[in-house]
């Protein structure tokens, strides 16, 4: 059931000690189930304000102007249908201002942006009958409150009504909630039947107003440490998640108190914790919704959690963030999930700032393109330390744990001291660069002092798994390393090509295909360069040859492939203006995400996939392609040709069938695509059936289940 704490800010959440106001933040970004409500008489601009400071959690939805504003937490824009409603016969402030001029112990609070409402500093001998019944003849309704606010409101504004609209839009039932206050203009909030706190030094006439409501705790401590007591005592807090029993800002040396094996913190109910950064479904409003494509690492270990046979039977412990990270959502029933909730400012800074501007180039050997900054890396830190907190919490004594990627390398050496008695693996999806590149992070010997605390570590190519080893080179006890080459859902693929080849676009010339989101990695400039080269060196392919370009942009606040984007766009458009004639134009740039059924109807029409990776773990587009052209009959469709970057992790398993180029290279690049175009069908023919066989049956599951067995047969270290 969700539960939801609607929290008045002055006073309350943001009152206390530093300390009081961690271990609450601490506490409610660990317990995802909770979701946080501003109740505040401030406006937006202020929050926006307390929102810069870090001991402040992050708001899924903010009541603000006193209850005449309601704004969603994940973008601060107002929620329109609640926010009429609360404003509706608002006479607006010129007006109000000028009814009250007629009381001069009102003064106004300039300075103060008030939206939807009107505030004035009062003393207690200017709250007359008078100054009231002027109120009410404007339509109007007020709030007084600490002896010294006067707030004008429209008729039906107030915090508590502003919840009640809110709740009824959600779904909360009043038992779901815990409001919490300390002064006169929380009182509506205490009136809508839901539970209550009233921290220690709220206003005394609060106090006297809520004297005999059974439904209010009254703890001894006041703001945060309040809001904490009082969450413990309703049960919404639990020992083995709740900060309030230890640091969560890193543990020091040794096992941390409670960690021991057979412990409470330690008792989890999981022989198998598997940690990735991705959920492996997504929100879009209604239901839960899969990934668009059958394959890669979210669809396979969700597959493998299906797999009534398999081995992952556990739990996956994964980040929540975004207009997700605090809604009350239903959780899917496979696989089970266990959610890390981060807020969108430390998400940026870990994975948008340390991931994919400073550790991302390096594992592409492109250290010239990393920018680090010490103050994301403190993000990256969080995050790591969040997760080894969750994985604590959710294993079994000796269970195994299964991390994945790079966004994830602190974390052995956190469960390291905190959870000896686990198993640790990492699956490394990504390339591992060489030693000298892997050096020129700033934070290397960090890394490393972690990486060796693994158990197990896997890799797709016998090139990764060595570079991996050079760098943990000199370490007194580096992991075994094991090279498992992730494959696909060949099934699926097959079973989609057959039904989609009725439906098969016939095209008139060559069609050169590329499927890839935008990233500089991928090369997709130095593709559209060598089209142009192609094209100058070859005239007969004017007007017959189409390089169709499926480029999704990456998710939105990542800003490392900006100048990539604007980049491709100038040069798409150069190279089509210099060629295009009357119906035709060489590249047809698609700048957006497809579903797995139009890839695979683009799988059928190509003549050739163009995969140029200056790096690339492995990429499963070019096993996706050989599957689905290799599903349909010769006399339904023509083999296909695979040109594949000899840098992608793929190439050590299809080389010997593919036609391999240089991506740095862009005379070999439009060469080697000359020479796709020109094979002979039987050429043709015989390199797709190489590349059938090589491909092979090997269901995800049960790479997945190969790679546990792994873990799980070797000792700790």
């Amino acid at each position: 059931m969700p539960r939801i704490l609607v929290s008045d800010l002055d006073g309350t959440l943001l009152g206390g000690t530093r300390d009081d106001r961690r271990r609450l933040r601490d506490a409610l970004a660990r317990h995802g189930e909770l979701t946080l409500v501003f109740a505040t008489g401030r406006g937006l601009a202020s929050i926006r304000e307390v929102l810069r400071d870090p001991l402040v959690p992050r708001p899924r939805w903010i009541i603000a102007d006193v209850g005449a504003t309601v704004i969603d937490g994940a973008d601060l824009t107002p929620v329109d249908p609640i926010q009429e409603q609360l404003r509706a016969g608002w006479p607006g402030a010129e007006r109000i201002r000028a009814a009250l001029r007629r009381f001069p112990e009102l003064v106004h609070q300039h300075g103060v942006v008030q939206d939807g409402r009107c505030s004035y500093h009062l003393g207690p001998d200017g709250l007359t009958g008078e100054l009231t019944a002027a109120v009410e003849t404007l339509g109007c309704t007020w709030v007084y409150s600490a002896g010294r606010y006067f707030d004008v409101l429209p008729p039906g504004a107030s915090k508590g009504n502003a919840l009640r609209a809110l709740a009824e839009k959600l779904g909360w039932q009043p038992d779901s909630i815990l409001v919490a206050g300390d002064s006169l203009n929380d009182l509506s909030l205490f009136r809508t039947g839901a539970h209550a706190v009233v921290v220690a030094g709220a206003e005394p006439a609060l106090l006297t107003a809520l004297a005999d409501d059974p439904r209010v705790h009254r703890p001894g401590q006041a703001g945060a440490a309040g809001i904490h007591a009082a969450l413990r005592d309703l049960g919404w807090l639990n020992s083995r998640h709740d900060p309030g029993l230890r640091p969560t800002h890193g543990p020091g040396p040794g096992p941390a108190p409670g960690s021991e094996p057979g412990s409470e913190r330690s008792a989890g109910r999981h022989s198998l914790v598997v940690a990735y950064h991705r959920p492996p479904l997504h929100w879009n409003g209604e239901s839960w919704q899969p990934p668009t494509s059958p394959n890669g690492i979210l669809p396979t270990l969700t597959s493998a959690f299906a797999d009534v046979g398999g081995s992952l039977q556990g739990i996956w412990v994964t980040a929540l963030t975004g207009r997700d990270q605090q809604a009350p959502l239903p959780r899917p029933a496979s696989p089970p999930l266990a959610t890390v909730p981060v807020d969108p400012a430390t998400w940026s800074g870990y994975f948008h700032r340390t991931c994919k501007d400073a550790l991302w180039p390096i594992l592409m050997s492109e250290p010239d393109r990393a920018v680090f900054d010490e103050r994301f890396w403190a993000d990256y830190r969080t995050v790591n330390d969040r997760f080894a907190q969750h994985i604590s919490a959710e294993a079994a004594p000796g269970a195994t744990v299964w991390l994945h990627d790079y966004n994830l390398w602190l974390v052995p050496g956190l469960l390291r001291r905190i959870r000896p008695d686990l198993r640790t693996g990492l699956f490394h999806h990504t390339p591992f660069p060489a030693p000298e590149t892997f050096a020129a992070l700033p934070v290397a010997a960090e890394l490393r002092s972690s990486l060796a605390c693994l158990d197990w570590a896997g890799f797709h190519t016998d090139d990764f798994a060595a570079h991996f080893r050079g760098a943990l080179a000199g370490l007194p006890h580096p992991p075994p390393t094991a090279v498992h080459p992730l494959g696909i859902d060949r099934p699926v693929i097959e079973k989609l090509a057959r039904l989609r080849a009725p439906h098969r676009r016939t095209a008139t010339g060559h069609v050169v295909l590329s499927v890839e989101r935008l990233d500089y990695v991928k090369a997709p400039i130095q593709k559209v360069d060598a089209i142009d080269h192609l094209l100058t060196r070859r005239p007969e392919l004017r007007g017959r040859l189409t390089f169709r370009l499926v480029c999704p942009p990456p998710e939105a606040g990542i800003t490392a492939y900006d100048t990539t984007r604007r980049h491709l766009e100038q040069r798409v458009g150069e190279i089509n203006a210099r060629w295009r004639q009357r119906h035709w134009q060489p590249v047809d740039y698609l700048p957006r995400r497809l579903s797995s059924t139009e890839v695979v109807d683009e799988y059928l029409t190509a003549d050739v996939l163009w995969i140029t990776s200056l790096q690339d773990g492995m990429n499963l587009t070019a096993k996706e392609f050989i599957a689905a052209r290799s599903a349909l009959p010769h006399d339904q469709v023509e083999p296909g040709v695979l040109v594949l970057s000899r840098h992608a992790g793929a190439a050590t398993e299809l080389g010997e069938a593919a036609l391999l180029t240089d991506p740095h290279s862009i005379e070999d690049l439009s060469t080697v695509l000359g020479r796709a175009l020109d094979l002979a069908p039987i050429e043709r023919r015989a390199r797709m059936n190489r590349l059938s066989e090589l491909l092979g049956h090997e269901r995800p599951a049960d790479w997945a289940n190969r790679i546990l067995r792994a873990i799980r047969s070797t000792g700790s270290n």
